[in-house]
């Protein structure tokens, strides 16, 4: 087993999750957690994660008996500092931070690099940077700006860029290397084992008790409705909120997918979610007023079914890590209306069996589990829907205007051989109105901006290079097919800096 000590970082599940790709038992843990807890657990190595904090925070210090364990360690990002700090070497705020991709190039020759092209590109995101190795260590890598970006002690390998993300070119590399190079773990596990013992504790916590599952017409409740279908059979109820905020079609293709295989109830609740939004411009205050609202249908529709003591829902790790309900010390991005527990008056037991995954894991689960493709192939929908689409206030008629025109995105983007490489696409409705000119005549009408990336997991993105001609058909399309939108314009930012989403 690896163990991945969470310093708070973003990416702390992506580190567990490129292990598991390497079919590698692997568990994070605090890092706050004791010397006795981690020493018990006796791992074959530890990742120390990256962190949003400094090492002159010492709140968040860890005990230097750590590096006595007797196994390798990699440290990465605030990992590496952190080693450094307490082997003696010096941190200090970089003059020049280090955002997004650069070239690396190999110092010394180190088993950590085995196989890398010279040079290789990596993903850096930091703003402390080593100054100074601990005694006895060796600079292993640089880059333009950083004369440290990787350096070597005994059997303790630290980097300041992100292997763990797609876009460090031979990240993969990096890890199989530690792994098995190094750590000299063997390779025996996967997703079957995941299955299994999902299932197990499924029926474990369940028993004779029926649960009341959250289906959106995604990948992430169908998979968790399936999956506890597969455990439980017909003790499950899924239940799927009409909120007013879902894409064009969708209610009619949930009924069509599922109404004969799950127990399957639709609720129209468009009304109270709309209220529930009336006026509401900030993106959280957004986020909340829907999470509250979906607790409150669920509610009333799980009275209505005697013997429904549990919710389930699709909550994955991402949803988990951005809402700053990590392991380690993370801060929140945007919260989640699915994370954060249930009100102690529902007086519901929660079920999250995906908590611990990623997208491209459950899609990769989907296809396990037998789910058509037109549920494995979905792109990423958010769970407050078009609200989280719409900057500024949601209304029907900016609804209807969303809508619309991000059906001409789906329907013209899917007919692109670019499709299948394309992670997210869609429409976003912006409070800007500019001028326009149809049919001889001034307008003065609503911004609509495409966004589409690419990515391997949702927690870093770059912007997608769509074909020219693809773009050009979407905005002519919609100009002419969308009453109220007279601009189209293209999203180039990747995340970081932005996110996937607007709001």
């Amino acid at each position: 087993m690896i163990l991945v000590v969470d310093f708070g970082s973003q990416y702390t599940r992506l580190i567990a999750r490129r292990i598991r790709e390497c079919r590698v038992y692997s568990e994070i843990i605090s890092c706050f957690a004791s010397y006795e807890d981690i020493k018990a657990r006796k791992p074959a190595g530890l990742i120390l994660s990256g962190g949003p904090s400094s090492v002159y925070h010492r709140k968040i210090l860890w005990d230097r008996r750590f590096l006595a364990l007797g196994v390798p360690i990699l440290g990465i990002c605030y990992g590496m500092q952190l080693v450094a700090y307490l082997l003696g070497g010096r941190v200090r705020k970089a003059t020049r931070h280090e955002y997004g991709r650069k070239r690396l190039n190999v110092r010394r020759t180190s088993p950590l690099f085995r196989g890398l092209a010279r040079p290789t590109y990596v993903w850096m995101s930091h703003g402390d940077e080593v100054t100074r190795l601990p005694p006895g260590s060796q600079v292993i890598a640089a880059t333009d700006t950083s004369g440290i970006a990787g350096f070597q002690t005994g059997q303790t390998y630290c980097l300041q860029f992100h292997p763990e993300v797609s876009h460090t070119r031979d990240g993969m590399k990096i890890f199989r290397n530690f792994l098995f190079g190094i750590c000299k773990v063997r390779g025996d596990w996967t997703m079957e084992h995941f299955i299994r013992e999902k299932v197990a504790d499924i029926r474990a916590l369940v028993r004779t008790r029926r649960v009341a599952c959250a289906l959106s017409g995604g990948v992430d409740s169908a998979v968790t409705a399936v999956l506890i279908a597969k455990a439980v059979g017909r003790q499950m109820y899924a239940f799927f909120i009409d909120n007013g905020l879902l894409r064009k079609g969708e209610v009619a293709l949930v009924r069509s997918l599922f109404r004969n295989s799950l127990h399957l109830k639709v609720v129209d609740a468009r009304r109270r979610f709309l209220r529930s939004l009336a006026g509401v411009e900030d993106p959280e205050t957004k986020r909340k007023a829907i999470g509250r609202e979906f607790i409150r249908v669920f509610e009333a529709e799980a009275r209505k079914i005697p013997g429904i003591a549990i919710l389930a829902q699709g909550t994955l790790y991402p949803d988990v890590i951005e809402s700053g309900q990590g392991q380690g010390p993370g801060g929140v991005i945007k919260s989640h209306h699915n994370v954060g527990g249930l009100p102690k008056k529902m007086g519901l037991e929660l079920l999250e069996p995906l908590r611990g995954l990623f997208k491209d894991e459950v899609r990769g689960l989907a296809r396990r589990l037998g789910l058509p493709d037109a549920i494995t192939s979905r792109k990423p929908f958010p769970g407050p829907g078009l609200a989280v689409r719409i900057v500024g206030a949601v209304t029907e008629e900016r609804l209807r205007i969303l809508r619309e025109a991000d059906f001409i995105v789906q329907e013209e983007a899917r007919r692109d051989p670019t499709y299948a490489s394309i992670w997210q696409i869609f429409a976003v409705l912006l409070p800007v109105r500019s001028v326009g000119v149809m049919g001889d005549a001034r307008t003065y009408q609503s911004v609509c901006v495409v966004r589409a990336v690419t990515s391997e997991d949702g927690m870093t993105a770059d912007w997608a290079r769509l074909p020219a001609g693809l773009l050009e058909q979407i905005a002519s399309r919609i100009t002419n097919e969308v009453k109220g939108i007279n601009r189209v314009v293209f999203d180039v930012t990747s995340k970081p800096p932005a996110t996937i989403e607007w709001e």
